[in-house]
């Protein structure tokens, strides 16, 4: 297991440089919250934005997961760790008002930049201070 990456997997590089290329700017492999000992691939802090590049494998992809033939309890119980734990990061991180993005490796790079990129952008615009408003209101 030593030799599996926990960051800068293709998929993840391919997906963060097609979100570099859109003019989006973020923090890799950080803690959204840092009280919250988990790390995201990609953290967008001003919009509260975490995103999730899952492996298939390590994640327990429904289309593309398959149990190992050695060790299946081990593996079993792993996995299904790992899917529980996604699950609770991506709670404890919505009660702290974060948008959790999480992607499976196979999916297409530019539609999840698309998606990101909305997101991100979406946020941002919701914090912006209302200009329909006077400077001196």
């Amino acid at each position: 297991m030593q030799a599996n990456r926990s960051r800068d997997t293709k998929p993840e590089l391919a997906v963060r440089s097609a979100v570099h290329r859109r003019g989006l700017r973020y923090r890799v492999a950080t803690r959204p919250q840092p009280e919250l000992r988990r790390t995201a691939d990609m953290v967008f802090r001003r919009a509260k934005v975490a995103v999730f590049v899952d492996g298939c494998y390590w994640h327990g992809c429904p289309e593309h997961h398959t149990q190992p033939a050695t060790n299946r309890e081990y593996w079993a119980e792993k996995i299904s760790g790992n899917v529980r734990r996604d699950k609770e990061t991506n709670e404890r991180l919505e009660r702290a008002g974060w948008t959790v993005l999480r992607f499976w490796e196979h999916e297409n790079t530019e539609t999840v930049a698309d998606a990101i990129e909305t997101s991100v952008r979406s946020a941002l615009r919701r914090q912006a201070p209302d200009e329909s408003r006077g400077k001196g209101s």
